[in-house]
């Protein structure tokens, strides 16, 4: 861990953690009871809980992919990616997140088409392989949202603990707690240094030689011609994908947009989320490199240990180094505020699991609103234990945040064509999607542990977490399985009928309002097959797109090019990337305001209309 003094008390820590996490948790209360008593909305009634009666608007949808995805692990990772490779980490780091979320507003359009009334893509996997399937597809996507959660709450409470002095296991099992409750409801003497992005690259420029970088054009730290840069991308292009595509809260989200709002929320979602990892990692990597050896840098006079750097500290140091008490205040509220989205997307897609695809499908297939209401917050309360249970012994066993944030895709893959397959190809059959997804699973810890092995003569923590055998192992995860499948099915296809998806209802009658309200809003979907496909075809391009935009075009040539920036080039890069960073503001902040006005205004005239009558 660390051996410097936290800069902040442990009362700011446990004020931050529980007193913060219950204010939201009030807060959703009041929002909960004003959208009831207004518009009757009520999360007493499981299509409001878990889908919002699929009526969430574009703006929404945006704000909602974009906190969801701001794992408190991106905003850890891309300063320390910075630190470690250099210029190319941190564009690396929104490039290998920004197409996947993008691709996913394809899939969460045919998802939409094929059952209307669904709540998770495995209710899908039932209705078309049965039993089997269902229960395989079940465990992984789990298993996803666990090491996942892992992954965020591993760096989140390192980086607590390390500003306030909470004790490791107190910040890592009162984290989850706010998270869970709020879901159950619904310093100056461093700017003289860095005054300027020229006086940040000059900086940096000194401190070159104590960090060159193997496989970097000449050892630059600014230069996209990084090997280890490269390949970083890969494994996070990757692992990614497989994040998306088995995380069900994505299609959670997908099934609660209205149907014009799925494929420009998650476009704008996308594309507004590659500045964020982009700027912040540039500024606050290039600032802990460039401040490392100054006075004003808390681990002064000894550089950042190789366990500092893997826990993500590199960014509340840096943070530190430039403000003081005042970085560090701000760094914990980034880091809890970041925790408690996505921990909460993470709990909330789990939650559906158990109640949707656990209990009303094994145990009661006509449970009513208030036994799925019930089991889908006993789910939120039984997965953040675990959760926080298993990063406690992965503290125990040494594994660090570094350590999940490469080899996640070794696990989380597999499954990701067999499921793809599932929803865009009618003849892959039965035993295929389920031994292409093990299959896989098994090839690619298999290449994982054995190129561990061949490059480093052991396997172990050390070994197991370095930068090549998680990329093969990632990668032999993904693909793999699509050769399986192909092969499988190959041998004995299948020939599924759409239609006797969309003739099905999934929907949790409750009140008759909301019923009536999901039941219209299906027959709009079922009834506008063309708009649908045409949307379909809009996501497809927009996916295409992003993809070619922020891994060919733009950042393969400049790693052939081979050259360092100068310091223009320099500042404008990083003028750019906080340029996309406001507009991303304005997108993921302001923009859903504006999309939501007439509802919003209709509550508070509603809200103050009540008030008149009751004075």
């Amino acid at each position: 861990m660390s051996d410097i003094s936290p800069p902040l008390s442990q009362g700011v820590g446990y004020g931050v953690v529980i007193g913060v996490g219950l204010a939201f948790a009030a807060g959703m209360m009041l929002v909960t009871k004003a959208l009831k008593s207004t518009v009757g909305e009520d999360n007493s009634n499981a299509e409001t809980f878990i889908v919002a009666n699929r009526r969430v608007g574009t703006g929404l949808v945006a704000s909602a992919v974009v906190s969801s995805w701001l794992w408190s692990t991106a905003l850890l990772s891309a300063v320390l990616v910075a630190y470690q490779y250099g210029i190319s980490g941190p564009f690396w780091y929104g490039a290998g997140c920004s197409p996947m979320i993008v691709c996913f507003a394809y899939l969460g359009t045919v998802c939409k088409r094929r059952v209307p009334s669904a709540h998770t893509v495995l209710e899908i996997i039932k209705m078309r392989y049965g039993t089997v399937a269902h229960l395989s597809f079940t465990f992984l996507a789990v298993v996803n949202n666990l090491f996942n959660t892992i992954n965020m709450i591993l760096g989140a409470s390192v980086a607590i603990t390390y500003l306030t002095g909470m004790h490791i296991m107190a910040s890592t099992f009162l984290l989850p707690v706010g998270v869970v409750i709020y879901t159950l409801t619904g310093g100056i003497k461093a700017t003289v240094e860095v005054d300027s992005i020229g006086g940040l690259y000059d900086l940096v420029v000194a401190a070159q030689p104590n960090h060159l970088v193997d496989g970097n054009y000449q050892g630059s730290l600014f230069t996209m011609t990084s090997q280890q840069g490269i390949f970083f991308g890969i494994i996070l292009l990757v692992s990614n994908f497989g994040a998306v595509i088995m995380d069900t809260g994505y299609f959670t989200k997908a099934f609660a947009a209205s149907p014009e709002g799925v494929v420009p929320g998650y476009v704008i979602g996308g594309l507004s989320y590659f500045s964020i990892p982009w700027a912040l990692g540039t500024i606050m990597g290039m600032v802990a490199l460039g401040l490392e050896n100054t006075k004003v840098f808390p681990t002064y006079p000894r550089p950042m240990t190789s366990t500092e750097v893997t826990n993500g500290l590199a960014l509340p140091y840096a943070a530190i180094a430039v403000a003081g008490k005042g970085g560090a205040v701000a760094t914990l509220l980034m880091t809890f505020m970041a925790v408690t989205s996505t921990l909460s997307a993470q709990v909330i897609a789990v939650s559906s699991i158990v109640a949707f695809d656990g209990y009303r499908t094994y145990f009661n297939k006509n449970a009513t609103n208030q036994e799925v209401i019930f089991w889908s917050r006993a789910g939120v309360i039984l997965f953040g234990l675990v959760a926080a249970g298993l990063t406690a012994l992965f503290h125990y066993v040494g594994i660090d945040m570094g350590w999940t944030l490469y080899m996640i895709g070794v696990i989380t893959c597999p499954g990701i064509f067999p499921l793809i397959l599932s929803i865009l190809w009618r003849k892959q059959s039965r035993i295929a999607v389920v031994a292409s997804a093990y299959l896989g699973l098994a090839t690619g810890l298999t290449v994982w542990l054995g190129t561990a092995h061949r490059f480093y003569g052991a396997v172990t923590v050390s070994s197991t977490g370095q930068t090549l055998p998680c990329m093969y192992g990632t990668v032999a995860s993904a693909l793999s399985p699509l050769l399986y499948s192909v092969l499988i099915t190959f041998i004995a296809p299948d020939d599924f009928d759409w239609k006797s998806m969309s003739n099905t209802s999934l929907t949790i009658h409750s009140q008759n309002e909301i019923t009536e309200i999901t039941k219209d809003e299906n027959e709009v979907g079922q009834n506008s097959e063309a708009s649908q496909k045409r949307w379909s075809r809009y996501a497809l391009f927009w996916a295409i797109a992003t993809f070619l935009g922020h891994w060919v075009l733009w950042p393969l040539p400049m790693y052939a090019a081979k050259f360092v920036f100068s310091r223009g080039f320099f500042i404008a890069w990083v003028v750019v990337a906080e340029v996309w960073l406001w507009i991303t503001l304005l997108t993921v902040g302001l923009f859903p305001l504006w999309d939501g006005r007439h509802r919003i205004l209709l509550i508070a005239r509603r809200l103050v209309h009540g008030r008149l009558e009751n004075s």
